[in-house]
């Protein structure tokens, strides 16, 4: 990931394992909801229609290159890319998540900031 083509050569291949691979998986297993974001992804599924863990298992039995890992929402809520995503009755809410290293600290004019040092540019 150190070149700057990492990400997109990353994305490529993403989108033709997704449309290779994993395209009858969410139809086979019943799968409500699958949606990527880079590397993050979210299926929403039916309890007691779809085993979740077996849809995990054929995940990582697609390829030995790629490990897929597996986050279990508590209390019907899941946090997924800064946001709580929760389940009620047949909505499902969200709400922004702040983990808990979030201090909300603004950095003061007076410190030490790439805004306000004085760099000189060296031309090479």
């Amino acid at each position: 990931m150190g070149t700057p083509t990492s990400s997109v050569f990353s994305e490529i291949y993403l989108q033709y394992f997704e449309n290779t691979k994993i395209l009858d998986i969410p139809l086979i297993s019943h799968i409500i909801g699958y949606f990527r974001y880079v590397d993050d992804i979210l299926i929403i599924y039916k309890n007691g229609i779809t085993n979740i863990h077996d849809v995990f298992t054929i995940f990582n039995n697609i390829t030995p290159t790629m490990k897929f890992t597996m986050e279990e929402g508590n209390d019907d809520k899941i946090n997924l890319l800064n946001i709580t995503i929760s389940k009620e009755d047949k909505n499902i809410p969200f709400n922004i998540y702040r983990k808990l290293s979030t201090t909300d600290t603004i950095i003061q004019a007076t410190h030490i900031t790439p805004q306000n040092t004085n760099l000189q540019q060296l031309d090479i």
